[in-house]
C-alpha cells in the first residue's frame, strides 16, 4: 500500500464525476493524497445490449481484477451494477450517502410520460425500464439503446431514423453530471420502483486492507452512511434471493421511517403485461448498523418468499443468474 490512495473507476464521464466526489471525501478523511485510476471495462466498449452482455458484472469485473492485481487500493462502483455475489478476496468497505434513487424522463418539447403522443420512441438500455414503459404505455415504441448520458441525450436531436422522442435516465447520474435540469419528469418511486441500489455507490477494497492502514480505515468509516448501506442491502437481497442479475426486470425500494424498515419489490414480465409486487416491514432493535442489517435481511427474505410463492419465477428470468 502506497502513501497515496489509488481509487480505480470506470473511465466514463459519469463514473469519473462520482468518483471525484468520493475521492475528495476520502482525501479529507484520510489526510492523504488520492489518485484516480480510470479502468476501461468490456461494458464501456461494447455496443451490445445490456441483456445480451449478461448485465451482471459487465462493468465490475475489470475493476475488481485491477484491485486484486494491486493496481488500486479501492474501487468505486455504481452499486446497481455490482453483482450480489461476493468476489473472493474483496469486500464492500463503505457505502456513501445515497443520492436520488428515482428515474427521470427526458423528453422533447418538455413532455412527460403521460403526455407523450402515441407511437413515441422512448430509449433505454434497461430491461426493467423497458418493462415499466410497456406496462405504463403500451402504445409507445421502446428502443434498446446503449451509450453514455451525452450519447443518449443526443438521440433526441438526431436524424429522423435515429431520433428518439424521450429517454429514461437515472436522476442520480444527471445530478452528478450537473444535468438535472434536462429532466422533464421525475418518476416517483411509489409507481416506478428503480433498480436495487440505484443512486448509491459502493467502495470495494481487498479483505483486511484497512488493518494496519489507519488512513484507509479512517476514510472508509468517514464516508460510510449506515442508513444508506442498510437500505441498499435490503434491496439487493431481493435480487440475491430471487437469483436474478442486475439487468433483471425487478424494481425495489426500501426506506426507514418512524422506526420501521419498509421494503417493496416488483417483478415485471419482459413485455410489461404482468407484474407482481410484495411489501413488508420489519422493526429494527435500534438504528445501529448490526440491527439495521438484521432487519434488512429479515424484510428482504419475507418479500422474496412472497414473490416466489406467487409465481415470480414464471414471470421473469430469475433463478441461477445472480
Amino acid at each position: 500500500m502506497t502513501d497515496t490512495l489509488r481509487v480505480a473507476t470506470r473511465g466514463s464521464a459519469l463514473a469519473m464525476a462520482q468518483t471525484r466526489v468520493v475521492a475528495d471525501a476520502i482525501a479529507k478523511a484520510a489526510g492523504a493524497p488520492v489518485e484516480i485510476v480510470p479502468i476501461t471495462t468490456h461494458g464501456d466498449t461494447s455496443r451490445e445490449s445490456l441483456s445480451t452482455l449478461g448485465g451482471t458484472g459487465v462493468f465490475a469485473n475489470a475493476l475488481r481484477e485491477a484491485l486484486m492485481a494491486g493496481e488500486a487500493d479501492l474501487i468505486v462502483h455504481s452499486l446497481k451494477d455490482l453483482p450480489t455475489a461476493g468476489f473472493p478476496g474483496l469486500t464492500i468497505g463503505a457505502v456513501p450517502r445515497r443520492a436520488d434513487a428515482r428515474d427521470t424522463l427526458v423528453a422533447r418539447d418538455g413532455l412527460g410520460l403521460g403526455t407523450l403522443p402515441p407511437d413515441s420512441r422512448v430509449g433505454t438500455g434497461s430491461p426493467r425500464r423497458m418493462a415499466q414503459l410497456r406496462a405504463a404505455r403500451g402504445d409507445l415504441e421502446v428502443v434498446d439503446i446503449r451509450g453514455n448520458v451525452d450519447t443518449r441525450l443526443a438521440r433526441l436531436d438526431a436524424d429522423a431514423d435515429d431520433r428518439l422522442d424521450a429517454v429514461v435516465l437515472a436522476a442520480a447520474g444527471l445530478g452528478r453530471l450537473g444535468r438535472r435540469d434536462v429532466a422533464t419528469e421525475f418518476l416517483e418511486l411509489s409507481a416506478w420502483p428503480t433498480a436495487p441500489g440505484q443512486g448509491a455507490l459502493a467502495i470495494e477494497v481487498r479483505e483486511g486492507a484497512e488493518k494496519g492502514h489507519t488512513a484507509l480505515a479512517k476514510a472508509l468509516t468517514s464516508v460510510n452512511h449506515v442508513t444508506s448501506r442498510a437500505i441498499v442491502r435490503a434491496e439487493r437481497a431481493v435480487l440475491a434471493g430471487l437469483e436474478a442479475g442486475c439487468a433483471a426486470p425487478i424494481g425495489a425500494t426500501a426506506e426507514i421511517a418512524d422506526g420501521l424498515f419498509f421494503l417493496t419489490a416488483t417483478v415485471y414480465s419482459l413485455d410489461g403485461t404482468r407484474t407482481l409486487t410484495a411489501s413488508h416491514a420489519a422493526t429494527p432493535d435500534s438504528m445501529a448498523a448490526p440491527a439495521l442489517a438484521e432487519a434488512a435481511d429479515e424484510v428482504a427474505q419475507r418479500v422474496v418468499d412472497e414473490l416466489l410463492e406467487r409465481g415470480a419465477a414464471d414471470l421473469a428470468p430469475v433463478g441461477g443468474t445472480a
